[in-house]
């Protein structure tokens, strides 16, 4: 039998659930099971519990067949639990290293209590972290072992069960259960603490208490609650049944009221068209609930407290605008927004605001408006054949105005039509965020597709990274997230990066990448037309080295000897060389290129055709890793500076472990044991090969040729997505170089355009 139980409810917190999981399984003390119970959580919470559980016996997933609410979810843990003490863990939240040594120490220095009561601290998206309010109490003298009514100023901390241990026998015995609904915790927690034999504290913060951004459902208006009535009719239910607790009457009714006032308070509560229901709810509780002899509070809060007796509404609106801090604090921020508003936005954009949006535009953009590419280009060439009643306009840089392909209509940025189609499109489409001056509408739909899967850190894991966060924003970079509607992911892994690091509200849309649909499309001829417009002759391997840009250095500093590794690689290699979009041309490539070494595809518009033309990827750390492997085709990392690249930016998992699922195939860490693994091979072995493939089961999940039209189908038709994913195993991914070359076809004629086939 376990010494600890840990029940954890789950929903709907695949961004944060390893990171709750891990807190666990990595604590000191290691005497404890962890019971996981999925509420039918509709994301990919449940494998998550799967995977830990099958990794770590101490683990237990248990599938809920429907959703019951967190609190049916907590009642199923405890039905499996078989340990002597009682945890209760929110699948968002952590525990701190050491917790758990902890909290068994203080139950055997203290004679095995009813329960242990431990500190907390809440932590924010910006790295902050302040402890609970009333952690003073944790610290005053008073005997070790206690009951409730030696220390009835515990009662008013926060009103949660994750902190505090529960002697399991002690918590059957007393028939604890939780209801269904908000407000939950307060069931269990007055209904223990007023009948505790036994109580201990322990002065140390075991729980950092997640403070989201978004995602909480207490902090979303509804009718849900309405709950807590329920809640403090069981009670008191509770109290007057046993004759000994009657004691608590008073307390337990001005903790009702306090309650009630304060999500009357909130405006992320009740929703406006229900607040006087809910209030007329409140003050028949205050008269049927009201003891003998109770005395009303002082000052405003007596006068809320009357104002609910006599159950008038209208008293109670009219003190709230007594609290001129309230309202001076709303005033205060509506003249800021109107200030800033005025600055900010041209009268043009603000008078076409006024206009009716336009159902059948979308506006898309690439790379800070780049030329057309990458994911949006690809959801626009198939929006236009599933959804052509919906015209797409692309926005570009003025200096890139001519090069726009023929048969795209686009904007240039910050010209009068530019903010008229800005303010009047339907769809917004970017692989990056757009500009600040960008008002999103009511009824206008953001797709955020990206341009990668995340190994380095993003969004607010960057804030413990300075190389990364020179002159960022975090919290502009948060309120541009806001406008996302939809967030395109090509696997698990990243739609909980992308869930976690950018805590905001929109729909993970688990399409895979529209951009690499084009690696299961593009057949034989395809790929042998851009190897020629490249010009790579015939029966040579071409190898192409991409590395990312460094945040800790300026420009594009080579990482290896290119001349030497050329020359080494012999006249059967072709090395093409596309440095990251960042840097500008680099003359050294140049130089290097005129003299026959290599061939610079950096200025290449099409980063997908240098994928299918090469036979291997060199590449360090750059998110081209994940687009090549869908092509099953040799990667090759060559990691000169990967301690230094760690402390500069992080990384979400380690590249080079050699694991597989994390390492997609050999590793240099030099040029001369990057030359040596091409001359013997194994860059190409078995090894190689297999780890591969559990690279591509892991990070090419839901990539298959099909992502443009799931998401087009769910973001522009607002329909299920289909078709599903493909299996790994039934996908044809284009044919290599050499395949194409075995088959005996011909190239294309000089002039053919590839990037036509393609799209074609």
């Amino acid at each position: 039998m376990p010494r600890i139980s840990i029940v954890v409810p789950v929903y709907k917190v695949q961004g944060y659930l390893r990171e709750c999981l891990d807190s666990v399984l990595t604590q000191s003390y290691g005497d404890f099971e962890l019971i996981a119970v999925d509420d039918l959580s509709p994301d990919g919470s449940g494998a998550i519990l799967d995977e830990y559980a099958e990794r770590d016996l101490r683990v237990v997933a248990v599938h809920q067949e429907e959703n019951g609410g967190i609190g049916h979810a907590r009642n199923t843990g405890v039905a499996r639990a078989k340990g002597e003490y009682l945890l209760f863990l929110d699948s968002d939240d952590t525990l701190v290293p050491g917790a758990l040594e902890a909290i068994v120490e203080r139950i055997d220095a203290t004679g095995r209590p009813d329960m242990v009561l431990y500190d907390y601290a809440r932590t924010f998206w910006w790295n902050g972290e302040r402890r609970n309010r009333d952690a003073d109490l944790f610290a005053e003298p008073g005997p070790d072992v206690f009951t409730i009514a030696e220390r009835p100023e515990l009662l008013d901390l926060f009103t949660v069960v994750w902190n505090k241990a529960y002697r399991r026998e002690f918590y059957l015995e007393g028939g604890f259960s939780f209801p269904e609904g908000f407000y939950e915790d307060a069931v269990v927690v007055y209904e223990s603490l007023f009948t505790a034999a036994s109580i201990s504290l322990l002065d140390r913060v075991c729980v950092h208490y997640r403070q989201r951004r978004q995602g909480n459902a207490l902090r979303t208006p509804s009718r849900e609650h309405f709950a807590v009535f329920a809640t403090y009719e069981r009670l008191f239910r509770f109290i007057e049944e046993r004759p000994e607790l009657h004691r608590w009457r008073a307390f337990m009714f001005q903790h009702m009221v306090d309650h009630y006032l304060f999500i009357l308070s909130r405006p992320d509560r009740v929703p406006p068209n229900a607040r006087a229901e809910f209030f007329g709810k409140a003050a028949a509780h205050y008269r049927r609930y009201l003891p003998a002899g109770f005395e009303v509070p002082e000052g405003i809060l007596g006068a809320k407290f009357h104002a609910v007796g006599r159950g008038s509404y209208r008293a109670f609106q009219g003190l709230k605008l007594v609290n001129s801090g309230y309202v001076k604090g709303r005033a205060k921020a509506r003249k800021t927004k109107n200030k800033v508003g005025k600055r900010a936005y041209a009268t043009y954009y603000q008078l076409q605001r006024q206009r009716p949006i336009d159902e059948n535009l979308a506006v898309y953009a690439a790379y800070w408006y780049r030329l057309p590419s990458c994911n949006p280009l690809a959801v626009y060439e198939k929006a236009k054949e599933l959804a052509p009643n919906v015209h797409g306009v692309w926005v570009v840089k003025k200096s890139l105005e001519d090069q726009v392909p023929e048969g795209i209509d686009y904007v240039v940025a910050n010209t009068p039509r530019y903010w008229e189609v800005m303010a009047r499109a339907k769809y917004f489409v970017n692989n990056v965020n757009f500009p600040d001056r960008v008002v999103k509408r009511p009824g206008q739909v953001y797709l955020q597709t990206h341009h990668g899967t995340p190994l380095k850190r993003m969004g607010i894991d960057q804030q413990r990274y300075p190389a990364a966060a020179k002159g960022m924003s975090f919290r502009k970079l948060l309120e541009r997230a806001d406008r996302w509607d939809f967030s395109i992911s090509s696997n698990q892994h990243t739609t909980e990066e992308w869930e976690r690091v950018y805590p905001c509200a929109f729909e993970s849309v688990n399409s895979g990448y529209p951009r690499n649909d084009v690696y299961y499309t593009a057949g034989a001829a395809d790929v042998a037309a851009i190897r020629e417009k490249l010009g790579i002759e015939p029966g040579r391997t071409a190898v192409l080295y991409a590395p990312t840009v460094r945040d800790y250095q300026a420009g594009f500093i080579p990482r290896l000897d290119l001349a030497k590794v050329a020359q080494e690689l012999g006249p059967d290699v072709v090395l093409l060389v596309r440095t990251h979009y960042f840097y500008g041309a680099d003359p050294q490539l140049k130089r290097l290129e005129e003299e026959g070494a290599l061939i610079d595809v950096s200025a290449y518009p099409v980063v997908e055709e240098l994928n299918l033309a090469a036979d291997a990827l060199i590449t360090d750390y750059s998110s081209i890793m994940f687009d090549f492997a869908n092509l099953d085709r040799p990667i090759i990392t060559y990691a000169d500076d990967w301690d230094v690249y760690v402390k500069s930016r992080g990384v979400t998992f380690d590249l080079l472990s050699g694991k597989p699922g994390e390492t997609p195939g050999v590793i240099a860490t030099d040029e001369d044991e990057l030359i040596e693994l091409f001359r013997s091979g194994s860059w190409r072995g078995a090894e190689a090969t297999a780890l591969r493939a559990a690279f591509r089961e892991r990070f090419c999940q839901w990539d298959d040729g099909n992502a443009a039209e799931r998401v087009v189908r769910r973001v522009l038709l607002g329909k299920e997505m289909a078709p599903p994913s493909v299996p790994l195993a039934e996908r044809v991914p284009a044919p290599a170089p050499g395949e194409a070359a075995a088959a005996g076809l011909h190239l294309v004629a000089d002039g053919d355009d590839p990037g036509k086939l393609l799209a074609g």
